[in-house]
């Protein structure tokens, strides 16, 4: 179905009774003035995700491991992936529980404070940083498992070691447990690079919808392809934008595949 990105598909014709175009269905994605803002959207909030929801997972999973009490570790570690089994509708209604124009709880507290309230919904620049934080609790959850999992492999006796040579626990995980979970890290980092330049459509559409005014900081390329499509009708120009966001995706795994075998050769897929 790649094939029909370089057709003017035609449900009644098929595939291959179709007009065959050449790059035509690319040029009007790249020649649109949309094209720079929802790539650049979607490859700074993709960078936004991967760097937040790994410094949060890590440092999480890491604090985790150092309690004591088996019942309060196994309780953190089920609130902590609870959000990762809710869709994006039920998070959409808790986002808007906290910024609700009249009712939220932010803007109530910024009354109750003698502030302004703010219009979430009319103000793209905020957007960025709710969605930021919205995709981190969601998907911080199962990071934290697997990187748990990874760290109870890890051998004891390191450990003992490192207090006998008088390090304390701080300096244990600094200088065991996170140097030893770095391949883990870097695997999963190879893994997210590769959806780069995908936007999460869930999330975007549940969250923002088809709201003109947030578009400006929140449009992604997924959302810009959905709407074209609904517009248009026209399947082959969303097959041509998505055969665009495959190649980038492997390029970009294979650049970070070779720069992590290059530099780190344990945390490399191949």
């Amino acid at each position: 179905f790649m094939f029909s990105a370089f057709l003017n598909y035609n449900y009644r014709d098929g595939l291959f009774g179709s007009e065959f175009v050449g790059l035509k269905n690319f040029e009007f994605f790249f020649k649109s003035n949309a094209a720079p803002r929802v790539i650049g959207n979607t490859v700074y909030l993709n960078i936004m995700f991967i760097i937040f929801t790994l410094i949060v997972s890590v440092t999480i999973a890491i604090l985790l491991s150092e309690l004591q009490k088996e019942r309060l570790k196994k309780f953190m570690q089920s609130t902590y992936l609870f959000p990762y089994f809710l869709s994006w509708v039920v998070i959409n209604y808790v986002i808007f529980t906290l910024t609700s124009s009249k009712y939220g709880i932010i803007n109530q507290f910024l009354t109750l404070c003698g502030m302004k309230p703010i219009n979430f919904y009319t103000k793209g620049a905020y957007w960025p940083t709710i969605l930021i934080i919205a995709k981190v609790w969601k998907d911080m959850g199962m990071n934290i498992v697997i990187y748990l999992a990874v760290i109870t492999g890890f051998d004891p006796q390191i450990y003992e070691a490192a207090m006998i040579d008088g390090a304390g626990r701080f300096r244990a995980c600094i200088s065991i447990t996170l140097r030893l979970l770095l391949p883990t890290v870097c695997m999963l980092t190879i893994m997210s690079v590769g959806k780069i330049f995908y936007g999460d459509f869930g999330m975007i559409y549940a969250l923002v919808g088809d709201n003109g005014m947030l578009q400006k900081t929140t449009d992604v390329i997924d959302t810009y392809v959905f709407r074209t499509l609904r517009q248009t009708g026209n399947p082959s120009q969303s097959m041509a934008v998505s055969l665009f966001q495959s190649v980038l995706g492997f390029v970009t795994v294979c650049g970070a595949n070779w720069t992590a075998r290059r530099f780190f050769s344990e945390g490399a897929l191949l």
